[in-house]
């Protein structure tokens, strides 16, 4: 039995350099979310000028400013109204999904698939399943192939085994086999 020992590997730096390295790549993670972020609130505030004009409520009445107040309110409301309606068909939805697919799987498992049988197609029948009915003649594979047909040993006809064994005895046997061979 064979025991195999591993030893550990030795990083290639240093511990102080690669503390160094993470510290200095959490700063620049830092800096670069920091930028992102000021990023965004730019562009929020810009879209929000360029789409909702500047509220001016200096000029305004007590009177003005409540009725404004109460149109912002009811606009709200409408938004919420709204949200909360597709929330709720957002919900239904979701449960009609999970009810359809716990059917499906229970329908999986109650019916039983049949056996498929393998069943022998022809190369007519082939060729007509991959390019359709039109095909109507049939193609002859065999036709171009070679057929290599086997020779047939000569048999020699031995009435009598005695006849045979007489006609090969002595030197006329020997001549006859050596006369054979070549």
């Amino acid at each position: 039995m064979y025991c195999i020992l591993f030893q550990k590997t030795k990083p290639k730096i240093s511990a102080s350099r690669r503390l160094y390295l993470k510290t200095k790549m959490l700063k620049k993670a830092v800096t670069m979310w920091e930028n992102e972020k000021q990023i965004k609130k730019d562009e929020r505030e810009r879209v929000l000028s360029e789409r909702v004009p500047a509220l001016q409520i200096t000029g305004f009445s007590l009177e003005e400013l409540q009725n404004l107040c109460k149109e912002l309110h009811r606009k709200i409301d409408v938004a919420d109204e709204e949200r909360y309606d597709i929330a709720a068909k957002v919900s239904i939805n979701n449960q009609k999904v999970q009810d359809l697919s716990q059917k499906i799987f229970e329908l999986k498992g109650k019916m039983k698939r049949p056996n498929l049988k393998r069943v022998r197609v022809s190369a007519d029948a082939m060729l007509g399943a991959l390019l359709g009915a039109k095909v109507k003649e049939s193609v002859d594979f065999k036709a171009n192939l070679k057929t290599v047909k086997k020779e047939e040993e000569k048999k020699e006809e031995v009435t009598d085994w005695r006849k045979n064994v007489d006609a090969m005895s002595g030197m006329e046997g020997r001549k006859k086999l050596f006369d054979a061979g070549q």
